[in-house]
């Protein structure tokens, strides 16, 4: 137990000073229509260049970031990066996509979340190019104080997808208030969905629900085959290994300056 605590305690001295030396670092994976093959965002992924560990995976200290509150600084700075790298590519004159940025439970739960918001896009373009993500079991936690914050935010130009659509437990009643956009279905379901039925189903249900409520759909962790699926269960776009892993920023722009040739063959 004692060495436990000491981990922790090193863990957090390392994530204070990461923030101070700025350690942390954004890479993006394009999100592709899967009609036109084009690419239609990208998703800013936080990560942590360590001198003494490499480069870290968030499941490895968001975690900590969290608990300690440094979620708050580092969520901003990461809204801040990817807003200035949009406005980047629109100085560049690269076909901008939406940079999209996940939203920790602690910061929506500010009471200033919208006025952090709001002067953190204001070193980004004219219009933000900024989708907010935000898990589906966040926004069950306090939906009303979630629909005004939400409300407001949208009319700083922003758009708003639900993440990991499926795993929480929303009521389609506060569903249909919520002044989202798009609906993203997990990996999990994606994973799956080509060996289980019922998960097809879950997914086929999904698709059908988001279009009802003239919502979009994007289907997260697709790797192979199930493209050819996600496109007959006309879902909107996907995301994942099959067009690219995450790539800096510098690989993000020469992406955009030559997207590859249309997809795999599984699209077609």
């Amino acid at each position: 137990m004692t060495e436990r605590i000491a981990e922790k305690l090193n863990l957090e001295n390392k994530l204070r000073q990461a923030l101070e030396k700025e350690e942390f670092v954004l890479h993006y994976q394009p999100k592709v229509n899967l009609e036109t093959r084009k690419i239609e965002g990208m998703e800013a992924l936080l990560r942590w260049k360590s001198p003494d560990l490499g480069l870290v995976s968030p499941r490895q200290f968001i975690p900590m970031l969290e608990e300690t509150g440094l979620i708050l600084e580092v969520g901003t700075w990461a809204l801040r990066k990817a807003a200035m790298e949009h406005r980047r590519c629109v100085d560049q004159g690269l076909p901008a996509p939406l940079i999209a940025v996940k939203i920790s439970p602690i910061q929506l739960r500010q009471a200033d979340f919208v006025d952090v918001l709001k002067k953190t896009l204001a070193g980004g373009a004219a219009t933000p190019g900024i989708d907010l993500e935000i898990s589906e079991s966040l926004l069950m936690e306090n939906i009303e104080a979630s629909i005004a914050k939400l409300k407001e935010a949208r009319k700083l130009g922003v758009s708003i997808a639900i993440d990991r659509f499926g795993t929480g437990y929303s009521s389609l009643g506060y569903l249909a208030k919520l002044p989202v956009q798009a609906l993203k279905i997990d990996r999990s379901f994606v994973f799956r969905m080509l060996e289980d039925p019922n998960t097809m189903t879950v997914v086929s249900t999904i698709i059908s629900l988001a279009h009802s409520l003239a919502l979009s759909v994007t289907a997260d962790g697709v790797e192979t085959e199930e493209a050819k699926m996600l496109r007959l269960l006309r879902c909107d776009a996907m995301q994942g290994y099959v067009i690219s892993k995450p790539m800096t920023s510098d690989d993000m722009e020469r992406f955009l300056r030559e997207p590859p040739a249309p997809g795999p063959a599984s699209l077609h």
